[in-house]
């Protein structure tokens, strides 16, 4: 910069102290920045209150919520080379209504032919009707009377099956008092009937399953006593929560007893395992420098009497193999009962215990599947019983064929040493054991109970 003014003749500036500032800064000259005082707020008032009073600027507050622009960001409006669509004001009918109401709305001008849209979400369901001679000759009842009855069908057809509301509104004036639970056990019932003597099946009782109709039951007892449980469960007082807390907090406690006390024996266990197979290595080692110890020397006496025994039995004559009766236990699956706190599931009763084996499982599904009956069913009391005596009889008859193969394979072992033994001699078998083996290969596991009898006539054939 010196150079051009020497050239251009100019008078230089006279030279300043040189800092370490004017190095960094350059000429800059420094802004002062002024800041208003701003009014204190008084004791005692709320910042809020305070706030609406002033401001920085010291202006009274707006009358109206006003936009001074100072946003981050004005949205630019997007303007289009296309023309916008046409709205109309438009009247329309609503098909759910049956009154030919008309309304007005705002619609755009090329969707003027279409239909009320929202029209399809008015579901309806379809309620079952019947004759007088339909109604004298399957739905009569001495409960109920056929003005009744119409009455409640009107009821049904008009609020859709709610319930609630047509108990609301039951003429009480006219019939006599109903519950919910009544109303709702006539109706389930005339559908029931109505859908065995009419070929049109309704969506809300009737469902095909494999092209087989099957009727919606309801269960009205079962549905009173629900409500009554419920009842009472809402009902409980804060003692008995706190007692309910304190003996589920004691079942926890004892099974960590229990818990603890399985993994103490399990520990027990492999100590003494390990200390047999550590005793054994021992003493097939150096018995010189182990003998002077106590235990050794009991592991020493009893593997000496082990020797003695084992001579003894080499000594004497081995005995002839005999045929015992086999034992066969009487017994099927035992299913446990539901111990379970609060509120469970019918279907828990209907699992199998873990005792069951995964192949014993499967073979049961099998033979579940050749009868034509469902893995699982609709868990209702008398279905979850018969049920689960079913598949305990199935399980046993399993366990039969088992015990009736092993044994077949046990004489016929026994069959082919007679004739080692004995050569040109050959071992009968009584016809009824031969007889009773094979209807039992031929025939499926359902019918092996009938063949095979009591666990008395099993232990006779066996």
């Amino acid at each position: 910069m010196t150079d051009i003014l020497d050239i251009l003749d100019i008078e230089q500036p006279s030279a300043s102290e040189v800092t370490r500032d004017s190095i960094i800064h350059g000429d800059k000259n420094k802004k002062k920045y002024v800041t208003a005082k701003t009014v204190r707020r008084p004791e005692g008032m709320h910042r809020e209150v305070f706030a609406l009073l002033y401001n920085d600027n010291k202006e009274l507050p707006p009358l109206l919520p006003t936009d001074t622009g100072k946003g981050y960001k004005q949205n630019k409006a997007k303007l289009g080379m296309r023309k916008a669509r046409k709205w109309v004001w438009a009247p329309f009918t609503n098909p759910a209504r049956k009154d030919n109401a008309v309304f007005h709305h705002w619609k755009r001008a090329a969707d003027e032919a279409k239909e009320y849209p929202f029209a399809q979400f008015n579901k309806q369901v379809s309620i079952p009707s019947y004759s007088e001679s339909e109604y004298n000759q399957y739905l009569k009842s001495e409960d109920w009377s056929q003005a009744e009855t119409d009455h409640l069908m009107d009821l049904c057809q008009r609020f859709d099956l709610r319930f609630i509301v047509i108990h609301d509104r039951w003429d009480r004036a006219a019939f006599r008092d109903r519950s919910i639970e009544d109303l709702k056990e006539r109706y389930y019932n005339i559908c029931g009937i109505l859908s065995k003597v009419k070929t049109n099946p309704w969506s809300n009782t009737v469902t095909l399953v494999n092209g087989e109709k099957r009727v919606y039951h309801y269960d009205a007892d079962h549905e009173r006593k629900r409500k009554e449980q419920l009842k009472r469960l809402f009902e409980r007082t804060q003692e008995q929560i706190d007692e309910e807390q304190m003996l589920i907090a004691e079942l926890k406690k004892i099974e960590a007893r229990k818990r603890e006390r399985e993994r103490k024996t399990q520990d027990l266990q492999k100590l003494i395992s390990r200390a047999d197979s550590g005793s054994n290595t021992l003493n097939t080692g150096n018995t010189n420098d182990v003998s002077n110890t106590p235990t050794n020397a009991a592991n020493m006496s009893r593997r000496h009497d082990r020797k003695l025994h084992k001579k003894k039995l080499s000594s004497q004559q081995r005995p002839v193999r005999a045929l015992e009766a086999v034992t066969v236990e009487w017994s099927g699956i035992k299913f446990p009962e539901a111990r379970g706190t609060g509120v469970w599931l019918r279907s828990q009763r209907m699992k199998l215990p873990p005792g069951v084996g995964q192949r014993k499982t499967k073979a049961i599904e099998q033979e579940l599947r050749l009868m034509s009956i469902d893995i699982a069913p609709t868990p209702t009391e008398a279905i979850c019983k018969h049920f689960n005596e079913l598949r305990s009889d199935l399980a046993l008859a399993l366990d039969l064929k088992n015990a009736l193969a092993s044994c077949e394979f046990e004489l016929q072992a026994l069959r082919h040493q007679y004739e080692a033994l004995n050569p040109g001699k050959t071992l009968t078998i009584p016809p009824s054991i031969c007889n009773t083996s094979t209807d039992v290969e031929s025939k499926p596991v359902g019918e092996i109970i009938d063949v095979v009898g009591s666990p008395s006539a099993v232990n006779n054939t066996i």
